[in-house]
């Protein structure tokens, strides 16, 4: 069992996901990665969270950055969205991540701060 599932949109994020299995790995937390598109594998991403035995995702998109989103709205389990710096200086996807409807609540942190998205999952499976 893992308590944190690490999903990145895209390989291309890696660079992000490193800041996240550091911390994770620091604090001591167990956790699991995968690759996988909102939009090009959404059958992939159906099968990924519900057969996840995670506690917390962390979601890791750019661009449009679906991918938390889509993972918070299929799930009761927290989400917590990294919005990855590719366009825009990141404010595309940042606003991607944090405006989402009623009933589909993400937790974001800054631009590639893949860092304090760590610290914040282990608040949680603190709490």
């Amino acid at each position: 069992m893992v308590e944190v599932l690490i999903i990145a949109g895209s390989k291309s994020d890696q660079h992000v996901v490193d800041k996240v299995e550091k911390t994770l790995t620091d604090l001591e937390v167990s956790y699991g990665f995968e690759v996988c598109s909102a939009h090009r594998e959404p059958e992939r991403l159906d099968e990924l969270i519900s057969q996840s035995d995670a506690r917390v995702f962390i979601c890791i998109a750019g661009l449009s950055a679906a991918l938390p989103g889509v993972t918070a709205s299929k799930t009761s389990k927290p989400v917590i969205g990294v919005p990855v710096e590719s366009k825009l200086g990141g404010l595309d996807a940042l606003l991607s991540t944090v405006q989402m409807p009623p009933g589909v609540p993400v937790a974001c942190v800054g631009v590639d701060n893949g860092r304090n998205a760590a610290y914040l999952a282990k608040r949680i499976l603190e709490a």
